[in-house]
């Protein structure tokens, strides 16, 4: 983090909400991509992945963030289909390489964290106003 301003606890929500974000997008492609075909291996489909990295915030404090995304290393499935208009010589299309129950496993996990982040919000506000109410 650059500077010397401390973070604050809507600093560091905001920051992991960010990145609820983007792992929910990419379950979200992942899963808009799991019935997809291609004609050839390197064409098809991969499911990527957000990779967190943790970002310190003073002594004692810390958030999260994206720092790349990465393709997985689920293989595309090869499927026998002559009928197919994307078939290859061979007669065969790739499935992209998606486990769409791992998906949907993930995109509940990832709406979890984020209700849970939101909740985190609320309660720092609460609090807030609390304290501000206080000095009244």
């Amino acid at each position: 983090m650059s500077g010397d301003r401390q973070m604050s606890v809507f600093d560091i929500a905001g920051r992991a909400m960010s990145a609820q974000m983007v792992r929910l997008n990419t379950t979200a492609s992942n899963l808009a991509n799991a019935d997809s075909v291609a004609s050839s291996k390197a064409e098809a489909f991969r499911a990527i992945k957000p990779v967190f990295e943790s970002v310190s915030g003073g002594e004692g404090v810390a958030t999260v963030r994206v720092s790349r995304v990465v393709q997985s290393e689920v293989e595309p499935t090869r499927r026998h289909d002559p009928n197919h208009p994307m078939a290859d010589a061979d007669g065969n299309v790739w499935e992209a390489g998606v486990d769409s129950a791992a998906e949907l496993v993930e995109m509940l996990e990832t709406a979890r964290q984020y209700q849970n982040i939101v909740q985190v919000l609320q309660t720092a506000k609460t609090l807030t106003l609390d304290t501000i109410r206080m000095g009244k």
